[in-house]
């Protein structure tokens, strides 16, 4: 018989089945590697709670929830461009456009609109369109993604200050005010809003043909395309829809601030990439998740509030952030399949 149609021996298949195979050092490893964002959650609650116990305090922990709604939305519109392998810069100049949209148009200091929370939508829209504009240029142009999201971000805040001409929009409306202060079950609407962010982005990730070829694309594009992907189109999809979580980060930024300015986004963007990255999602693209995200943003934000607790220095914060993206790529990354690092 042939070597190459000879069936596999009674022995190869029960090594193959044995758990030796199954759970042996390379699955263990794996298994870390996939879980390990929770884990340094899990160990830095503790050893925060540990040394302070103001960490576990109920309103803490909603502080904490709160902290965590904006870069969480942001960061939730930035993993679907990363899964692609590419990058988005635009966040902090497109959330605020879509602040200083909805900060005009409600009831403020700059003017005498007051058109009601129905305006909320034109944030969202402002986002979308901002987001079509970084895939169209990104596709059609063939401008690097890195370039592309660079620009429109500068454009976006160049529009935000040129239309206030630097000044602060104090906004006075109560409703959109409320959704930072309402509560339910304990937590402000803007948290719930953030939940419900998270679950939508979850449902693109896991149940549409989107989120699907956002995947596929990410792990290897020529072969998507040979599969039928439609390239373009979902590039610039994915983008528009970053765009739009975006938006509703503007929309939230607002809410919490109670003003709106070309800065309202600023540290964001940094905040964002390095809770993705925290999360586990890889910069080449192909794997990560909404899910994954949201650990990412919790360690980030846990991190930040227990150095507050401790009394690190607010100089120190941002370096051991630095360091924090660092060791979680190191866990997150396989490098022994990499021969070379680019």
């Amino acid at each position: 018989m042939n070597k190459l149609t000879a069936t596999p021996s009674r022995h190869a298949v029960q090594a193959a089945r044995s758990p030796a195979s199954v759970h042996g050092p390379a699955a263990v490893r794996a298994l870390l590697r996939r879980y390990s964002p929770l884990l340094v959650l899990m160990a830095l609650g503790l050893c925060i709670g540990v040394l302070n116990h103001d960490f576990f305090d109920p309103m803490n922990l909603s502080r904490i929830a709160i902290a965590a709604v904006i870069p969480l939305t942001i960061a939730l519109g930035g993993t679907f461009v990363i899964q692609l392998g590419s990058i988005d810069l635009s966040a902090e100049g497109i959330v605020a456009v879509a602040a200083i949209a909805v900060s005009m148009l409600v009831e403020n200091s700059y003017n005498d609109n007051h058109f009601g929370l129905w305006v909320l939508a034109i944030g969202v829209a402002a986002g979308v369109v901002l987001g079509l504009a970084n895939g169209v240029l990104h596709v059609f142009l063939r401008i690097p993604s890195f370039i592309t999201t660079l620009a429109v971000g500068f454009v976006a805040t160049g529009i935000g200050t040129a239309v206030l001409s630097g000044n602060t929009i104090r906004v006075s409306d109560t409703a959109l005010r409320a959704i930072s202060i309402t509560r339910y079950f304990g937590l402000p609407l803007s948290v719930w809003i953030g939940v419900l962010a998270l679950g939508l982005a979850w449902f693109v990730h896991r149940h549409t043909i989107l989120g699907r070829h956002t995947l596929a694309i990410g792990g290897g594009e020529d072969l998507a395309r040979l599969s039928g992907v439609r390239i373009s189109r979902v590039r610039i999809a994915v983008f528009a829809l970053a765009g739009a979580f975006y938006g509703v980060a503007g929309i939230l930024a607002v809410a919490q601030y109670g003003q709106g300015h070309a800065m309202i986004a600023d540290g964001q963007l940094f905040v964002a990439i390095t809770a993705i990255v925290v999360g586990g999602t890889s910069l080449a693209g192909g794997n990560g998740g909404p899910l994954n995200t949201l650990i990412g943003t919790l360690v980030v934000v846990v991190l930040a509030n227990g150095m507050v607790l401790l009394g690190v220095p607010p100089y120190v914060q941002q370096g051991i952030q630095g360091v924090l993206i660092i060791v979680a790529v190191t866990l997150a990354l396989n490098r022994s399949r990499r021969r070379i690092v680019k």
